[in-house]
């Protein structure tokens, strides 16, 4: 598959306002996203003969969803489909797309989500677990999940509640800069241990949003990006880890297979970790981030907490992570706006929030209960 590296490129991105939006559906955002992507791809409808999307939390059709996008926006895709994976269903659909196109099988995907979960109610909170649920034990949603990682991390390596605070507090930094996130407000590390316990060791601060918003990302081949409105942002290393076991393995809580997607990503790529300027790296919760770090090797097993410290994933530090604000104070898109803000930073558009020189980004997402991983090199042609 490393034929496929910097053939592929994002053309074109559309976010929609993020936030509390009451009025809005799930489906009108996300083609709201649509007609914002196509605009900054300079593209018509007409050029668009793939559709991929990620239905909504509040989103009634499931898994037909692409059936009602298409519909309601006149497309008739050759290629098409819905997914959910969570939190890694964005990097999974844009790899989804790349292999599309590669094969001959579309020439212009677009890959949309919509979402109204913030005034649709959704609390993230059902219980984990599969044929016997883990709500027996009081283990409720995702929270609980990354709880057991952040406490097992805590044991294992000595990682504090003050290290989990850097990564929240540089995400707010960034989101100060962003005039488009929900949480803009700077944050210090003594507002985050003065948060309430959401599940212990894991702080309100420690948590992600959650939001309404749409997003879409267009994908084309590079020689086609090549002509149109925006720059290309050459999709140059993908990867993609899977595991179905939970609780009964007993690393499942360090998610060991991230560490695939990112090495099969890597070497597609042709880099290093050394090689990227910038990460937009899935923050569920900030002990995410810390895993990320070190999963991708920028520090050891073990030493996320102690890499975060001192402003180091700060922009103007080692390695600027999260650079819109991520899931924690940016919005919370399931990961879509991850590769949103790194086209950004590719293309050299970030503002305020700009990576000088930006070549290669890293963009990681994950979902459901742990078990999925993916990776996206973004790089600059």
């Amino acid at each position: 598959m490393s034929g496929i590296s910097d053939q592929i490129a994002i053309a074109g991105i559309g976010a929609t306002k993020q936030g509390k939006l009451p009025g809005r559906t799930a489906l009108d955002l996300g083609i709201e996203a649509f007609a914002l992507a196509l605009a900054d791809a300079g593209l018509s409808k007409a050029d668009v003969d793939g559709l991929l999307t990620m239905p909504g939390t509040t989103s009634p059709e499931g898994s037909l969803h692409y059936l009602r996008f298409g519909e309601a926006t006149g497309l008739n895709p050759r290629y098409t489909g819905s997914l959910t994976m969570g939190g890694g269903t964005a990097g999974a659909l844009v790899q989804m797309a790349a292999l599309a196109i590669h094969a001959g099988l579309a020439s212009v995907v677009a890959c949309v989500f919509g979402d109204t979960a913030k005034t649709g109610g959704v609390r993230f909170d059902r219980a984990s677990g599969g044929e016997v649920p883990w709500s027996q034990w009081g283990m409720m949603g995702a929270a609980a999940n990354s709880a057991v990682a952040a406490d097992r991390h805590m044991h294992v390596y000595g990682t504090t509640s003050r290290q989990l605070a850097e990564v929240a507090v540089a995400c707010r930094h960034h989101a100060s800069l962003n005039p488009e996130a929900v949480m803009r407000e700077p944050i210090t590390i003594e507002d985050h241990q003065a948060s309430r316990w959401i599940v212990r060791p894991l702080r309100l601060l420690d948590c992600c949003l959650i939001s309404d918003g749409g997003v879409c990302i267009i994908v084309t081949s590079a020689e086609r990006a090549r002509d149109l409105r925006q720059p290309p942002v050459l999709l140059a290393g993908l990867g993609q880890a899977y595991t179905a076991q939970t609780l009964e393995a007993e690393k499942w809580w360090y998610v060991p297979h991230q560490r695939q997607a990112l090495a099969d990503a890597f070497a597609m790529a042709g880099c290093t970790p050394g090689d990227i300027d910038v990460a937009q790296l899935y923050d569920n919760f900030t002990i995410s981030v810390i895993l990320w770090l070190e999963h991708a090797g920028f520090c050891g097993e073990g030493e996320g907490g102690a890499f975060v410290e001192g402003g180091r994933i700060r922009l103007g530090g080692d390695l600027p992570v999260n650079t819109a604000g991520g899931n924690l104070s940016e919005s919370y898109m399931e990961g879509w706006l991850h590769i949103v803000e790194g086209v950004r930073q590719i293309r050299g558009t970030a503002g305020a929030r700009q990576v000088a020189d930006a070549e290669h980004c890293l963009v990681t997402g994950r979902g459901m209960a742990l078990n999925c991983a993916n990776a996206v090199i973004l790089r600059r042609p």
